[in-house]
């Protein structure tokens, strides 16, 4: 007899291009700025913020690469799957810091490709064909707490 998974509440709907958007663009931000995945998320259908935690406020340049970035990892058509594990695998593999205190035994791990993976219980497109355009729209810089604002949407 096949075991049946059990996963914890969701609480939110969320728009399946731009949360998916939201992965790619943290994995982005890691490999261009070393930084975590973000430490602040609100994503809606029409409009999406992120925050990191960063040394110093990115370049116009360095902006306009991450745009890029992104768009291209969009652009790749890559699958977007899903693996479940226990959260004993999990650890070392991912951060479980975010994970609630009664969060099940068995986590799900979603797959960008192979650009990028995370604990997540989220929705999410099939393709990253099903996403669209990214587009910053606007950011700002935080010195003192050395956070990073961007605001995105999809064309």
């Amino acid at each position: 007899m096949e075991q049946q998974i059990q996963l914890n509440e969701h609480n939110k709907t969320e728009y399946p291009p731009m949360h998916t958007t939201e992965h790619i663009v943290n994995q982005t931000m890691i490999r261009l700025f070393g930084c975590g995945r973000s430490i602040s998320a609100h994503i809606e259908r029409k409009k999406g913020k992120l925050d990191y935690r960063l040394e110093s406020c990115p370049t116009p340049q360095e902006i306009e690469q991450l745009e890029k970035k992104v768009n291209e990892v969009i652009a790749s058509h890559l699958p977007v799957t899903t693996e479940y594990i226990t959260q004993e695998e999990a650890r070392g593999r991912f951060d479980l810091e975010r994970l609630p205190a009664d969060a099940s035994e068995t986590v799900r791990v979603v797959k960008v490709g192979d650009y990028d993976e995370c604990l997540c219980i989220g929705l999410h497109v099939a393709n990253t064909s099903e996403i669209g355009t990214f587009k910053i729209i606007s950011q700002d810089w935080d010195e003192t707490t050395k956070r990073w604002r961007i605001r995105f949407k999809l064309l």
